[in-house]
């Protein structure tokens, strides 16, 4: 497999749409919330993500909304606007046997600290896994494009997410961020052990081309 090093937005458009291919819970009640998070105790490696209720008003942030939690076949929609962040999902996200993927992390736990303290752990940033594949990319979307050639939707971004229930396009958008990160981690920690990838030679500056010829 050749890795590319970047990838344009036209040809991303083009791209077939990712979808979350497993289950999705919808978790509204602490009594979930602490089934959900026996379940996830149990799986090696998770992908995560958050969304947040967008705000129109100059100065105003609303707390974060949702926690996505996903193994492979199955993702979690943790409503922390009806929940808040449960003792059960602090100590998943400080438990230091589950690996848990994302993307821009630090931004995620610092809104996720908003409502509860915790010290998270064994976390991996894509952001700085991809690294050393040669991708320059740092967006979710052009990452995944990269690896997959698939585009992940964006298109429900901005909807509101502390409505009373989440539409179904919702709960797929949301699935599919947080599953996206877990199957990038899986896709390059195969890569890693199989050693069956070459990176994207650099473009030269037209310059550096002039002064060749």
């Amino acid at each position: 497999m050749i890795i590319r090093r970047t990838i344009g937005k036209e040809e991303l458009n083009e791209m077939p749409k990712a979808a979350f291919p497993g289950q999705i819970h919808v978790i509204q009640t602490p009594q979930e919330s602490e089934r959900a998070a026996t379940y996830l105790k149990t799986c090696p490696t998770l992908g995560i993500d958050t969304e947040t209720r967008p705000s129109f008003s100059k100065g105003r942030v609303h707390k974060v909304a949702l926690l996505q939690v996903s193994s492979d076949k199955h993702c979690f929609l943790f409503r922390l606007n009806q929940t808040g962040l449960t003792m059960p999902v602090i100590h998943l996200l400080e438990n230091p046997k589950v690996t848990k993927i994302g993307l821009s992390l630090h931004d995620d736990f610092l809104m996720l600290r908003k409502r509860a303290p915790f010290e998270p752990r064994a976390c991996v940033e894509l952001q700085e896994y991809v690294r050393p594949f040669g991708i320059q990319d740092m967006s979710l979307q052009k990452i995944y494009g990269i690896l997959f050639g698939e585009k992940i939707s964006k298109s429900q971004r901005l909807s509101n997410w502390e409505a009373d229930e989440l539409t179904q396009p919702q709960q797929l958008y949301a699935a599919t961020d947080a599953w996206a990160c877990l199957n990038i981690y899986h896709k390059l920690e195969e890569l890693k052990r199989t050693g069956d990838f070459e990176i994207e030679a650099p473009v030269q500056p037209a310059e550096e081309l002039k002064m060749e010829i």
